[in-house]
């Protein structure tokens, strides 16, 4: 079993996703009109269907990734050590992230 998981986990190093991941370009991303206007009838299609769980699934995925890119989660682990008076408020944020994505999953109704 180990050696079938190695080797997903070779393929997916090879094709460099988790690099291009860590290597995105937020501001030219939301500047790109070939990104921005698909996204932009995303965001009028879901107010027009009033698909509210959507917007919100959605914001929280922009949201959490954008805080994964802060200078304060850079700042979570300096020289290999992690700074134990940061870690709370990431905990917290992640919690209240699952909290919300729990409600609107499971137990808002439409």
């Amino acid at each position: 079993m180990t050696e079938f998981l190695g080797q997903i986990v070779d393929f997916f190093n090879s094709t460099n996703v988790p690099q291009q991941l860590r290597e995105i370009d937020a501001r030219g991303l939301f500047t790109n009109p070939w990104f921005l206007a698909p996204f932009i009838a995303f965001i009028f299609y879901n107010l027009y269907k009033q698909a509210l769980n959507t917007l919100v699934m959605t914001s929280l995925g922009f949201g959490l990734w954008f805080f994964s890119g802060s200078s304060y989660m850079e700042g979570l682990v300096v020289n290999g050590f992690l700074q134990l008076d940061k870690v709370l408020p990431v905990a917290g944020v992640f919690i209240g992230a699952l909290a919300i994505a729990v409600y609107f999953l499971f137990m808002r109704s439409d």
